[in-house]
């Protein structure tokens, strides 16, 4: 079985613009099922689609499995199956030997920035970026499927 072990931080807005940064990818993900045991999700970027099928989150770790899919099927997919979407770009960032990715959200999610990193353990150390503030790993209100429903700008 395939297992994400991720952690979740949200970043400072003005740390982050003084980061120079790679060119970002644009995502437009939506969500064809979501509940707490598991979220159906398909993404697609300017040349590429996915589907990921995620279990349910205890501790940092949920199953995780996906696959890329024709571009065509994924928008066909987000129009037609999706009952709700985001938009974003993500930045792929390394720092002290480990990726981060930073999603600087759009629509109705504008003005949040979040990072995110995998780790090969739930106990793996790592250092944190200066641009990094707060953990919200544990905060389902940062799940993209639940922006998805519920955006920052409601909060």
């Amino acid at each position: 079985m395939a297992i994400e072990i991720e952690r979740k931080f949200l970043v400072d807005q003005e740390k982050w613009q003084l980061v120079t940064k790679p060119e970002a990818m644009h995502f437009r993900q939506g969500y064809i099922f979501s509940d707490e045991k598991k979220t159906i999700r398909v993404r697609v970027t300017d040349t590429e689609a996915y589907i990921t099928i995620k279990g349910s989150t205890a501790g940092f770790s949920r199953s995780e499995f996906e696959y890329t899919i024709p571009a065509t099927d994924g928008v066909q997919l987000l129009d037609n199956f999706a009952t709700s979407e985001l938009e974003k770009y993500r930045y792929r960032i390394t720092y002290a030997g480990k990726l981060w990715e930073v999603d600087e959200f759009l629509g109705d999610n504008q003005g949040l920035l979040m990072a995110e990193i995998e780790l090969g353990s739930e106990d793996e150390e790592f250092e944190l970026p200066p641009w990094v503030t707060t953990e919200v790993t544990g905060d389902d209100r940062y799940y993209n499927a639940r922006l998805s429903i519920y955006p920052f700008k409601n909060w």
